[in-house]
């Protein structure tokens, strides 16, 4: 059976087109091994594995005879055109200068300063020993005339006059001063007018109450002492502080608490300021002056 290298297709033997997709099938031989059917140009049986190109070189056809090399004559090496320079065997680094044992002759004209001469690597040769630098002078340095020497010279020789220190415009810092440039304590007072006595506020205290001596919130100003205080509730006013504000307000009073002639409702509370007269009660007959500081 041939089958079709295109659709896989089992043709009988010595057909010539695929019967399925009518593709040419390729030529068949038999393998000289076993018999199998192969394909001419394949290169192993597909049913033993015998190499057929083998067999087809070994095969009894015509063979053309090997074709015979030409004789080629041997190649001479030709001569170099430029006759090589042998190599020396030196080291690649040049000789190093020969050092001289001898020390420079010094031009009588202008003395010159003394230099260490480096020792020969004999120690036979005998050389001068070189002279100690700690031993030899030095050099002379030239001499002009007093009349030739500049300003600058001269001037640079002069001793320099002290710096004098420098002087400060600002006033000397004293412990009073200082005491001024601290903060100043925010503070308060009430002055009774029918009296002319000064009442300080308490610095410690948030709410300050004024009225007379009770059993239930005890004054912080009690103004029992003061001529006209039956017309003053027990628990008749506040003065809240907060921050560096003071405000007044009425707590209940049964004659009424006036700021500057003009009532001040329950509930509601005045921010004091320098110079507002507060009245307790009605006819301006205990009455104080807020001063702040």
């Amino acid at each position: 059976m041939i089958v079709c290298p295109n659709c896989n297709h089992q043709n009988p033997d010595g057909a010539n087109q695929c019967e399925a997709c009518y593709t040419p099938l390729p030529a068949t031989t038999s393998c000289p091994n076993c018999g199998a059917t192969v394909q001419t140009d394949a290169s192993f049986c597909g049913q033993c594995g015998f190499n057929l190109n083998v067999s087809g070189s070994t095969g009894g056809g015509n063979t053309a005879p090997p074709t015979p090399l030409p004789n080629v004559p041997d190649l001479v090496a030709p001569d170099p055109l430029v006759e090589p320079e042998p190599m020396s065997v030196s080291s690649q680094f040049p000789d190093p200068e020969p050092i001289s044992t001898n020390p420079p002759t010094p031009d009588p004209g202008f003395p010159l300063p003394a230099t260490v001469v480096s020792q020969p690597a004999n120690p036979e040769v005998g050389t001068p020993s070189s002279p100690d630098l700690g031993t030899l002078p030095p050099p002379p340095l030239p001499v002009s005339n007093e009349s030739e020497a500049s300003p600058a010279a001269t001037s640079s020789s002069a001793p320099m006059p002290p710096i004098p220190p420098p002087v400060s415009n600002l006033p000397p810092v004293t412990s009073t001063g200082l005491g001024k440039t601290q903060l100043q304590v925010q503070s308060a007072h009430l002055l009774h007018l029918q009296t002319n006595t000064r009442i300080e506020l308490p610095l410690n205290l948030s709410v300050i109450h004024i009225g007379k001596t009770n059993d239930q919130i005890p004054p912080d100003i009690d103004v029992s002492g003061f001529p006209n205080s039956e017309i003053v509730s027990r628990i008749h006013a506040d003065i809240r502080v907060e921050g560096d504000a003071y405000f007044l307000e009425d707590v209940g009073s049964s004659n009424g608490t006036y700021v500057n002639h003009t009532p001040l409702p329950r509930g509601n509370r005045h921010r004091l300021r320098t110079g507002d007269r507060i009245s307790l009660g009605k006819g301006d007959q205990v009455t104080f002056l807020f001063q702040g500081s």
